[in-house]
This record gives structure tokens, sequence and C-alpha cells, in this order.
């Protein structure tokens, strides 16, 4: 395995190879880990990159704090049998003072996460195009935890004429059903029990809306479960991000975002 942190030494690495790419933050878990499993089982070359990327956090949020775990996520790719680690620094990414900028759609890039993290999904895209241009890769590999950002990601391919085919990976849980997320790391023990409640309201509406198709009932009946110290939404969309007032099966997502003590989480189930 090669850790490389120069985008022109990486590419010329790659050159003419067949790649199955994973992004991320670092601060690996078994989510980013299933993700690089399906990515060795379909890909001759597999390369993991390591970059927490500024341009998609919003001021006073956790950019300085976000947990960097280097090593041990240098030891994980290598078990997992990671060919390339590509781990940039802020220079590597960012060196023009007056950058070309990608902006996210003007509807769906500003509801959800992008009304309450403006400018979000503006750096998330921008960071995972430049991503996208050095490794070249033929399949790209993203969680469906972060529904949003994976739904706008394939937009933009789309949109961009990329030919890269987008694989999504299921969301991974703590026993207890938690989602995994590197900044679990954040709660108390208290603040995980209450956490809890998240998925569990989308279990409960899932489990009722084979009967219940109104998405207003649908919310209240989670609100009843709900334990969290600020809600900023739930939300019922089809698989292309529109609104929707009643389930759709198999082109529904539920969706939640709120605060357990100082931690944001969000979880979401698709029906």
């Amino acid at each position: 395995m090669k850790i490389i942190d120069n985008p022109y030494e990486l590419r010329k690495e790659l050159k003419n190879k067949e790649v199955g790419f994973v992004p991320t933050m670092g601060a690996l878990h078994e989510g980013h880990l299933s993700l690089i499993k399906k990515a060795r089982n379909e890909n001759k070359i597999v390369v993991v990159s390591i970059f927490v990327n500024p341009t998609q956090f919003l001021e006073g949020e956790d950019l300085d704090k976000y947990p960097k775990r280097l090593e041990a996520d240098v030891k994980i790719c290598e078990l997992a049998g990671v060919d390339y680690i590509f781990a940039p620094n802020i220079e590597n990414m960012y060196n023009d003072s007056d950058e070309i900028l990608i902006k996210a759609p003007k509807v769906r890039g500003y509801i959800l996460e992008g009304h309450f993290r403006p400018g979000h999904f503006d750096g998330v895209l921008q960071i995972v195009l430049k991503l996208f241009n050095i490794v070249k890769p033929k399949k790209a590999y993203f969680g469906k935890k972060d529904a949003q950002q994976l739904s706008l990601i394939k937009q933009m391919v789309k949109n961009l004429f990329l030919d890269i085919e987008i694989i999504e990976g299921e969301t991974i849980r703590e026993k207890t059903g938690l989602a995994l997320s590197s900044r679990n790391v954040y709660l108390s023990s208290e603040e995980k029990k209450r956490a809890l409640s998240i998925s569990k309201s989308l279990k409960l509406a899932a489990k009722l809306s084979l009967k219940e198709k109104n998405c207003n009932k649908l919310k209240k009946e989670m609100m009843k479960v709900l334990d969290i110290d600020k809600l900023q939404y739930i939300a019922f969309v089809d698989r292309e991000f529109n609104y929707i007032h009643e389930i759709e099966e198999k082109n529904s997502i539920i969706l939640i975002a709120g605060f357990v003590g100082n931690t944001r989480l969000i979880d979401n189930i698709y029906l």
C-alpha cells in the first residue's frame, strides 16, 4: 500500500488503471470499511482518500476539532487491502486564491441540509469533483446515510457527463441501531442513549407506513418517540428529493437532523 499526498503523483501512479474510489474525511469506522470492502471486491485497484475538506464546513462548525486519526486509518486501510491512500494537505487541494467554484443546484442544494448549512454542498461538490479528476475512478462509493449528498453527487455526475459509476452503500449501524458517524465520539453515554430515539423513530415510521401513507400523521408518531435537544427537520422526500405528502413504496426517504447535546446528527430510512 502506498500513501501519497501529491495530486499529480497520484494521477501518474493511477494512469490507465481501473480504479474503485472511496472518498472519506478519515476517522474511519465500520461504515467506511463496508464501502472499502465493496470496492475491494469489485475493482483491481482501490484508492481511499483521507481529507478533511474545509470548504464544506460553515463558520462555527467543528472543522478544527473534527476527529483526525491518520495512523489508525492507515492501519484499517492496510488490513482491508487498499492499494493507495491519498492524504493531501489543504495547500495540495486549494492552491489558488481565486478558485473556480462549483455551485449546488438552486433547489435541491438549498433544502434540508443545504438550508441549515448554506454553502455546505458547494464545498462538497467542489472537493468531490477535484478528487474525481485526480483519481479518475471507474466506480466511486458513497454511503446512503448522507442521502442528500449522495443524490447531489449522482446529479453532478449526470449533469457534467462524468464517466463514473456511483455505487451506494447501506447505512451501517451499531447493534443498538445508532447510525455510525465519526461525530458519535462527541456524545456522552447519556447523550448516546437519547440519540437512539432517532433511529427508533425512523423504524417506527417505516413500520407504520405499511398501512399509514400520510406523511403528516407519520411525523406526529415520530415526534412522540424522539428524545433529542433540538430538532431541525423531519422530511419526507422521493428519491429525487422532491417533497412528498404520501409515502410512495420503493421511492421514499424519511430524513431527520437535529442536535443531541452539542452534537448534530443526521439519519434516514429508505422506503
